[in-house]
């Protein structure tokens, strides 16, 4: 596929907002558009999704090897892929620049990189900003896109970056309220709650056709080969039940397709169905905002109760971060369903963020964290977790709680990262 990568100089830098409108250009113009998203992200690849028509996919090295990150490319299909970026360009693990969206370039075959940028009172002064950037590393930036500016700053700066740096300004972004994207506590608010998505995008494909060289853009993209895919399982014929609606929409894309492959995967809403599917062998709680949707959760009784019954007999069942939060007793005293000891309560600041390892039963995982909230309980934690800090020092805790045949935790996993935590949850046996 014909591939470029979105990037930046810094988070807020502008990266969403130039990728959806030129999706949505690129869809206008009849290309088939695949996105994807350097590292754990789900919110961006759930509005990539929304333009695109197809599933976004996630590229995130720590999470998934870089065998996995090119098995998740190569999933992909369409005339031209967008890789989202993260953060900053060179922005990864710690004080490194592992795991970084350079390092998916890297591994992409140094796929080509667009930078986003939004000037702040500066003239000559950016022009140290990209050369710092393209100097830093053998990045393969191939130009500059400037955001919400006006036209007189751009053609001053448009000029002086040319000049200077010897690098391709392929246009602008107007400044124009209408196009801020709200945001929330764990990032922008899905796409899904956000009733004017389409009004947005639609403005901002406008703004891109008018004062960005479309064309020019196009002709930076470069040609990626697919690699070979070795991540698949046999079918063991089970019945899983995946909860998926506004309040449970943190999946990755290969996850679900492993399950698919391993057996019949049902979808069911939380918020609106009165009971679990019937028959099912395995529950999935991913993540999303359960304290957001905590009324509407709590009020759905039986639901709750349909959950706790089958948990309490013996389902197997595997819940992550919001599906952990959901399981407990309350969010905040409100309600639900009460399968674990405790409550759930949110937070003013960040308990956990980046990357960790896991270690359970002799298995090691690595895994994400990202929540304002925590879980006060009297369950007997059996993951034991470590990151390294910014400043190199090691900090471990633990957590992930089982009960019965259920195992639910904070930490976000990548199946690709190891088939064998899959294996583990799904109480996988082999056959003889």
């Amino acid at each position: 596929m014909k591939t470029l990568i979105i990037s930046s100089n810094c988070s807020g830098g502008g990266k969403t907002t130039f990728t959806l409108g030129l999706m949505n250009v690129l869809k206008n113009r009849g290309y088939e558009v695949q996105g994807f998203k350097s590292g754990p992200d789900y919110i961006d690849t759930a509005f990539h999704t929304d333009i695109t028509g197809k599933a976004s996919r996630n590229l995130d090295i720590f999470l998934m090897g870089e065998e996995g990150v090119k098995a998740s490319f190569s999933r992909g299909k369409g005339d031209l892929a967008i890789v989202e970026g993260a953060m900053g360009l060179y922005d990864g693990k710690g004080m490194t620049d592992e795991y970084s969206t350079y390092s998916v370039s890297k591994v992409l075959d140094n796929a080509p990189i667009v930078l986003v940028i939004t000037p702040k009172a500066q003239s000559l002064t950016i022009c140290a900003e990209i050369n710092g950037l393209k100097d830093f590393r053998d990045a393969n930036i191939v130009g500059i896109v400037l955001n919400n500016i006006s036209e007189s700053y751009y053609n001053l700066l448009k000029k002086i970056i040319e000049e200077h740096c010897k690098i391709k300004v392929f246009g602008y972004i107007p400044r124009n309220e209408k196009l801020k994207l709200e945001s929330r506590h764990l990032g922008l608010v899905q796409s899904v709650e956000v009733s004017n998505i389409k009004e947005k995008i639609d403005l901002c494909s406008e703004l891109i056709e008018k004062y960005v060289d479309v064309d020019l853009l196009i002709s930076s993209f470069k040609d990626i080969k697919k690699s070979e895919d070795s991540f698949h399982l046999k079918p063991i014929n089970k019945k899983i039940a995946v909860a998926y609606d506004e309040a449970f929409r943190f999946y990755y894309k290969e996850n679900l397709e492993l399950l698919e492959e391993i057996g019949e995967v049902i979808y069911f809403s939380p918020l609106r169905d009165k009971e679990l599917p019937k028959n099912i062998d395995f529950l999935y709680l991913g993540g999303g905002y359960p304290e957001i949707f905590k009324d509407k959760l709590s009020e759905n009784k039986s639901m709750l109760k349909s959950i706790k019954d089958a948990l309490d007999n013996g389902l197997n069942c595997y819940a992550e971060c919001g599906g952990l939060m959901y399981l407990m007793g309350n969010i905040d005293g409100q309600n639900l369903v009460g399968f674990f000891n405790g409550n759930s309560e949110m937070t003013k600041t960040l308990n956990r963020f980046g990357y960790a390892t896991i270690n359970v039963h002799n298995i090691k995982i690595n895994c994400h964290e990202f929540h304002k909230s925590k879980v006060n309980t009297n369950e007997k934690a059996i993951y034991d977790i470590e990151k390294v800090g910014l400043t190199e020092e090691k900090i471990s805790w633990n957590c992930g709680y089982k009960k019965n045949n259920t195992l639910a935790g904070y930490p976000h996993v990548h199946f690709f990262g190891n088939l064998e935590f899959l294996k583990y949850i799904l109480n996988w046996k082999e056959e003889k």
